[in-house]
């Protein structure tokens, strides 16, 4: 098929159209439920920041699928891998992989998560939370996904399997599921480990960074049990901002880059306070993820 073939059966995919229906529902259901979680104010930023993401990712978008078909032309196996029922679950696999270390490094370099933080900036953890969806990242996203069309897949299988990524991360933003049987909290992501990931406790920061497979954590070192008795997940950022303005949510992290590159007085430092991890410092406490953890297990080893 040609490119513009690819681009038509795009144009009929209609799987997030039907998905948007159904994530307010269920935020109206769970809202009921749960009304503590919801503040009116910090739900209409949710609605603004998915509708700021999708300005900002419609032209990324568009090249990535573009870069996608070309990519997929230069695979030897685009002619063996079709859209079988095998292929899919190998997609799957491929795909879920890419999310998280997409997902992990929008925590891990600064640049980064200053286009994801919007996500993070909300101090509830509801269904109107996995619609604030970070801006800047957008920007970056797709460079994640780039080596698989090289596998043999074509840009209509991943652009569906990366949605049906999206509508699963959907549901694990919620405190009305404890935790499921243990098979399943073994495997998959689950609204459990995902209000770790959610959570701004120094033992949970920069952890389970999961979409739809949790052992990516497992194996990669990242992942964190949610231990509510010991240390109940407290939402947002180590230092909240404090602010309802939807421009300040979607730029606050880029702000305080440029203000720490200004006052840092070689390259090596300025260059540290964009591509090291949030809270490294020059002249003050390492307040990086891993350090922090560090620092919080030596201290309970000794007590």
């Amino acid at each position: 098929m040609s490119l513009i073939d690819y681009i038509q059966q795009l144009s009929e995919d209609k799987l997030l159209y039907f998905a948007v229906p159904v994530f307010v529902l269920a935020i109206l259901i769970e809202a009921y439920f749960n009304r503590i979680a919801y503040y009116k104010k910090d739900t209409i930023v949710s609605f603004i920041m998915m509708i700021f993401s999708a300005i900002v990712e419609f032209l990324p978008k568009v090249l990535a699928f573009v870069a996608f078909f070309y990519v997929y032309e230069l695979s030897p196996f685009k002619d063996t891998i079709n859209r079988q029922w095998w292929a899919w679950l190998l997609l799957f696999f491929a795909d879920d992989l890419s999310y998280y270390w997409f997902h992990r490094l929008n925590h891990e370099v600064r640049l980064f998560w200053a286009g994801h933080v919007p996500h993070h900036s909300s101090v509830y953890m509801n269904f109107g939370t996995a619609l604030r969806q970070g801006v800047g990242e957008r920007i970056h996203k797709f460079v994640f996904w780039l080596w698989i069309p090289l596998l043999g897949f074509d840009p209509i299988m991943l652009f569906t399997m990366m949605g049906i990524s999206l509508i699963y991360q959907f549901w694990v933003h919620t405190e009305l599921v404890d935790k499921l049987p243990k098979a399943i909290e073994f495997i998959f992501n689950t609204p459990s480990h995902h209000r770790v990931h959610h959570a701004s406790n120094i033992r949970y920061l920069d952890c389970n960074h999961a979409g739809v497979l949790i052992i990516w954590d497992r194996i990669f070192g990242t992942f964190s049990e949610e231990v509510k008795l010991i240390d109940k997940p407290k939402y947002g950022l180590t230092v909240n901002i404090n602010t309802f303005n939807p421009i300040e949510v979607a730029t606050h992290e880029y702000n305080a880059i440029w203000k720490d590159v200004k006052r840092a007085s070689n390259w090596k430092d300025k260059l540290n306070y964009i591509f090291n991890a949030p809270g490294w410092s020059h002249d003050g406490e390492d307040k990086r993820a891993k350090t922090l953890r560090k620092k919080l297990k030596e201290k309970e080893a000794n007590v």
